[in-house]
């Protein structure tokens, strides 16, 4: 099945064409010509992507099982976290701030802080079968998967932490409120992507309807009908200044298609 997405209103950063979407509804291996997106939450799409593809709801779905917590590929953030309040089942807090579908996040190993979504991981589940997670590399925003996430299965821990709710909504108050992706870099060992934005006088720089935000300069925001030229414009810029200024050689965490 195909459906029509018109990513200027679908993804996070309200940039993008309108494309056809191939609906995944059963375990497959995918045309590697072909892009998986999730919630569109940390992508910008250009105006000439490759072939892309999302699950259906189909793989939207959370439950316990034998003391282990199965999880859709497709299950938004929200439903997971919703679930585990319920629960009382720690170590998903930081999804009360933290927008996605489980397969992108399990792909960027995304998180807060020390909390990431690998901690409590044990497996996840491909079109090759189940794949433990040690045997998966992983790090900080990475990870080496490069097939479709339809399953995974976590490890059980009671005593869901409603103290962290507070700490994860005030890391959130320096956010901005304009349509983003996230933040667009990875935070380099031992310093912060904002900061060397900033350093090189490009927080609150615009580009068109695009701008590095005045509230965080790690966050690319769409003031007014950014396009994907815009946006991809300040990420060159910034790169090519912060490594000119730094050395630093920042890495996107954003993704772009």
């Amino acid at each position: 099945m195909i459906r029509l997405v018109d990513f200027s209103l679908f993804s996070s950063i309200k940039i993008g064409p309108i494309c056809e979407v191939l609906l995944i509804d059963e375990i497959m291996h995918l045309d590697c010509n072909t892009f998986l997106i999730g919630g569109a939450n940390n992508i910008i799409v250009s105006n000439t992507p490759p072939s892309l593809a999302m699950l259906s709801k189909e793989f939207d779905y959370i439950y316990i099982k034998e003391n282990l917590l199965f999880i859709g590929g497709a299950t938004k953030s929200g439903r997971i976290f919703s679930f585990c309040k319920k629960n009382n089942i720690k170590g998903f807090e930081y999804l009360s701030k933290l927008p996605g579908t489980l397969g992108g996040l399990i792909k960027m190993n995304a998180g807060m802080k020390d909390d990431e979504i690998f901690n409590n991981l044990v497996k996840i589940k491909t079109s090759d079968g189940y794949k433990e997670k040690q045997s998966i590399s992983y790090d900080y925003r990475f990870t080496d998967i490069d097939t479709i996430i339809y399953e995974a299965i976590f490890h059980i821990e009671r005593g869901f932490e409603d103290s962290k709710l507070d700490i994860f909504s005030a890391m959130r108050k320096n956010q901005p409120s304009y349509p983003s992706a996230g933040s667009v870099f990875k935070n380099p060992l031992g310093d912060y992507a904002g900061r060397l934005i900033e350093e090189v006088g490009l927080k609150g720089y615009k580009k068109g309807g695009a701008s590095f935000s005045k509230v965080h300069a790690n966050f690319l925001v769409n003031l007014e009908d950014a396009t994907s030229e815009d946006a991809l414009f300040l990420i060159d810029l910034a790169k090519k200044r912060v490594y000119e200024k730094s050395g630093v050689e920042l890495e996107n965490e954003v993704i772009i298609i």
